[in-house]
């Protein structure tokens, strides 16, 4: 069993996190040139085709420049530590112990336009570039284009070495959308968080989004292997209704 997160866009190379060894992400040679080719906008160009302030732009613009295929340990961050923001409040992966690192290592995959899939412990030097971006590039008009079916043969890869050859959607639809489930072998588990809103259940983006990174440490506090004891989470108000749920498609809601 794999779990799916989105990355994020907020950074943290500041806080204190354990002590890892990191790995080298897998596809550095493509990222390289995901990286040449923002390298030679300038922060202007950048801003529009990210919808970022100037400001934004031009911290990007630097870090592009430093970005390198041979980063050294002063440059990079494990990704589980790196990325924050609200899922990764939920994640907590600062508090986890050695043992739950090794765990989540092998059962948590982390979504990105840059590096297509990242294992938690793969490193990561600051960037941003977020997979709906409608960056042209060798392959096509976007990064969608550009990643292909190689996230799914990834993820398929990963799933050998484990009994239970089934991903966990924990990321949002613009992240997950990369993966291209109709080419994957592996069946997908989507997890769909929602909370009252007058008579109605809805998706609240924020609430959500913590919501998935609650489950995934969750599942990794309680070693899961196996789906079906994903319908006793039941952190910060949510429980499995499965009234609204599906086969595939299971639905966790709150009352506020």
């Amino acid at each position: 069993m794999l779990m799916l997160l989105s990355p994020a866009k907020t950074l943290d190379y500041e806080s204190a996190a354990p002590a890892v060894k990191s790995s080298r992400p897998r596809w550095m040679a493509e990222s390289a040139k995901l990286v040449d080719q923002l390298r030679s906008m300038q922060p202007q160009a950048l801003s529009r085709l990210m919808d970022i302030s100037e400001s934004l732009a031009l911290l990007n613009h630097e870090r592009y420049k430093s970005w390198t295929e041979k980063p050294s340990a002063k440059q990079v961050r494990a990704a589980m530590f790196a990325f924050d923001g609200d899922v990764y409040d939920g994640l907590g992966a600062r508090e986890f112990d050695q043992e739950q690192i090794t765990w989540a290592n092998k059962h948590l995959r982390i979504l990105s336009g840059l590096y297509g899939v990242l294992r938690p412990l793969d490193q990561l030097q600051p960037y941003r570039l977020e997979m709906g971006t409608r960056l042209s590039n060798e392959r096509g008009k976007d990064l969608y284009a550009f990643w292909g079916a190689s996230i799914a043969a990834s993820l398929d890869q990963d799933l050998k070495g484990h009994s239970n050859k089934i991903l966990v959607n924990l990321a949002s639809e613009e992240y997950f959308s990369a993966v291209r489930e109709n080419q994957l072998k592996a069946k997908v588990l989507h997890i769909v968080f929602q909370e009252s809103k007058g008579d109605a259940f809805k998706v609240v983006s924020f609430s959500a989004k913590r919501a998935r990174g609650t489950m995934c440490r969750w599942a990794i506090e309680h070693r899961l292997e196996t789906i079906e004891p994903l319908k006793s989470f039941d952190r910060d108000g949510y429980q499995y209704c499965p009234q609204a749920s599906e086969p595939m498609r299971w639905v966790f809601r709150r009352r506020l």
